[in-house]
């Protein structure tokens, strides 16, 4: 007869039980939700810079002044840009995909805001390329910079 028997210790994964999303990943599931039925209304490819620009404005002000220069520079750079808002973030879009957004810090508690880059985003640059930055202030060198790669991306 068979020794059907198993192990009370797991084998493999957590070592601890998972504690499931936090508040803030919550908050971002439920503002995506909604940004789905308020795009499903207006039309996939209409813009949503009222609803971005709404989002910036709410952002704290050091957050809020680093996403106004990125999505200046985002419109200013990316020909047939999409803008609209993706879990509650600016997001820039090509052919109704995400290829860059802005992060603010306050968003996940994190230390510093975050400007990053989707698949769709042609900064392929050999085996192995960065997809995100993280931003605490936009230098003039900083600002050339996230031109440079919002062309190479929309590319």
């Amino acid at each position: 007869m068979p020794d059907t028997k198993k192990s009370a210790k797991p084998t493999t994964g957590r070592k601890t039980p998972a504690k499931g999303w936090t508040d803030e990943e919550k908050a971002a599931m439920k503002e995506h939700a909604r940004e789905l039925k308020a795009a499903a209304k207006r039309g996939a490819d209409e813009d949503g810079e009222a609803e971005v620009l709404a989002k910036i404005a709410e952002m704290s002000k050091d957050d809020r002044e680093m996403a106004e220069r990125v999505h200046e520079l985002i419109k200013a750079n990316a020909p047939d840009v999409t803008v609209r808002t993706w879990y509650g973030m600016p997001a820039y879009a090509k052919d109704d995909k995400v290829v860059c957004f802005f992060q603010p810090a306050d968003k996940f508690r994190a230390r510093y805001s975050t400007l990053g880059f989707n698949d769709a985003a042609m900064l392929d640059d050999g085996a192995m390329w960065p997809t995100s930055w993280a931003l605490t202030k936009l230098s003039k060198a900083d600002e050339a910079k996230v031109g440079e790669l919002v062309k190479k991306a929309w590319s």
